[in-house]
């Protein structure tokens, strides 16, 4: 009876409420796909001169919502400086439930790293941004992606790329997949760096989600940019919960706030686009570096499954009205 008492209690733990669809979490089909991209400088993205970089194979996995022949809308999801982590599966899992493929660019694995968290310098910032650009080229060949409906979402370092993925002069420098993306979804991401144009961007929707508790990647740094956008008539809207912590949507983080031991943080700096292609330390006046002063470590990571429910939500919404649904 015993044995048959425990068999019941397993079986009851396998079948019970927790999952009433099992199969909600998985897509009926996974591809790894490859794609050209380059590692190059933040000065030769930013004038678009690709002379001296080195070519380079990453991939992205992009995983279909739905069985079939259609065409379907898909977001594009970028890492950020830890690489593809909990985060990212999460969102796969989430989007693919309401019928949205996804493509998960590993924007380090092909470049020989695993993380920059404690070495921000070990790759561009702007990088990330092309790699969106080439990872479109990819999508829009694919017999089951619908060019016309095509997101960017990403995170902290990812989030900076797809923020400034909007940008008309990035997208006409180095863009030539031909897809226009539906909207760009930055969450938490970092906006220290005033760029040459940031206010020319595409006639899409921007929507930020930040945390007002964030310390690695301040949400001040954003709000205003935002307003910039705002006074140049620009489609932009930024919500920020005002108890999260950076990385608040990683299922797998920490419940209270946690150190990010070494991690580097520019909270405290001041950057710029000038000529040329330089980022400059408007406290120095000098290129920017990450042994500047300026940069600091240890900032706080910490998830909230309340705040990621609602970034859940938000982002559905986003994701409907930009695509029609």
């Amino acid at each position: 009876m015993r044995h048959l008492r425990f068999g019941l209690i397993a079986l009851a733990c396998l079948t019970g409420p927790a999952h009433a669809d099992p199969g909600a979490d998985y897509a009926p089909r996974v591809e790894i796909r490859p794609f050209e991209s380059l590692t190059l400088s933040d000065a030769q993205f930013l004038t678009g001169r690709s002379e001296g970089a080195k070519p380079v194979i990453l991939a992205g996995t992009l995983r279909i919502a739905r069985a079939g022949t259609e065409r379907l809308p898909t977001v594009i999801l970028v890492h950020g400086s830890g690489g593809i982590g909990g985060n990212i599966e999460y969102w796969q899992r989430m989007l693919g439930a309401k019928g949205y493929s996804t493509f998960a660019i590993d924007a380090f694995s092909g470049r020989g790293l695993t993380s920059v968290n404690t070495n921000q310098a070990l790759v561009g910032r702007t990088n990330l941004i092309l790699d969106i650009y080439r990872a479109l080229e990819i999508l829009a060949r694919h017999p089951r992606v619908d060019p016309e409906r095509v997101a960017i979402m990403g995170f902290s370092r990812g989030g900076q790329a797809a923020l400034y993925a909007s940008l008309a002069r990035f997208d006409a420098a180095w863009n030539r997949s031909g897809i226009r993306p539906a909207a760009y979804l930055p969450v938490y991401p970092d906006c220290s760096i005033a760029f040459l144009g940031d206010t020319e961007v595409a006639a899409r929707p921007i929507r930020i989600l930040a945390g007002g508790a964030d310390d690695y990647n301040p949400a001040a740094f954003c709000t205003g940019y935002v307003e910039r956008l705002k006074a140049a008539g620009r489609d932009v809207a930024m919500t920020i919960y005002p108890t999260g912590q950076h990385v608040f949507d990683n299922p797998i983080g920490p419940a209270t706030p946690t150190v990010a031991a070494g991690a580097q943080t520019v909270r405290g700096c001041a950057l710029r686009e000038e000529a040329e292609g330089v980022i400059a330390n408007t406290q120095t006046g000098k290129p920017f570096a990450y042994a500047d002063a300026c940069v600091e470590a240890g900032p706080h990571i910490g998830s909230d499954v309340a705040l990621r429910d609602a970034a859940l939500a938000a982002t559905l919404t986003n994701l409907d009205a930009a695509f029609g649904r």
